[in-house]
């Protein structure tokens, strides 16, 4: 099956090299597209005390987040059509991009290897409300 327009959420993390290699070995063959999605680090969940230095907090976070969406789409070696930083629900843009881009793969990493940890993974509700195809990439060790 050959797809048009792959979604990667990726998030600040070595292993996002990961999945967006893997998303320009399916995509290249057909020039799919390739968006990447990750989720604003809110600085609220960091120190609700250092409330007059949030602001400050949340640009750095910010800017540190399109930084390294700059480093990925640079070592990809294939041409990223867009980068979408979120806010809030990840699965609800994730399904609102598919929707509104004709997204038909959505990659997510899963950092979780047992059969257990699987069942709580934050992919589930991507797979169980997703009207795409899915593709988990297993990340990190055992």
């Amino acid at each position: 099956m050959s797809y048009t327009h792959l979604l990667v959420s990726v998030a600040v993390s070595p292993e996002s090299h990961q999945l967006v290699a893997r998303a320009v070995s399916i995509a290249r063959p057909t020039n799919a597209r390739i968006t990447l999605i990750t989720l604003a680090a809110e600085p609220e969940m960091y120190n609700q005390l250092a409330a007059p230095m949030l602001e400050d907090i949340r640009d750095v976070l910010q800017e540190e987040t399109q930084q390294f969406l700059r480093e990925l789409v640079e070592k990809a070696q294939y041409p990223v059509y867009d980068t979408v930083i979120a806010t809030g629900e990840l699965n609800e843009h994730i399904l609102s991009m598919c929707r509104k881009q004709n997204i038909d793969l959505v990659i997510c990493g899963n950092h979780n290897h047992s059969f257990f940890s699987r069942a709580a993974c934050s992919a589930k509700s991507i797979v169980a409300s997703s009207q795409v195809d899915v593709l988990l990439v297993p990340l990190g060790g055992k």
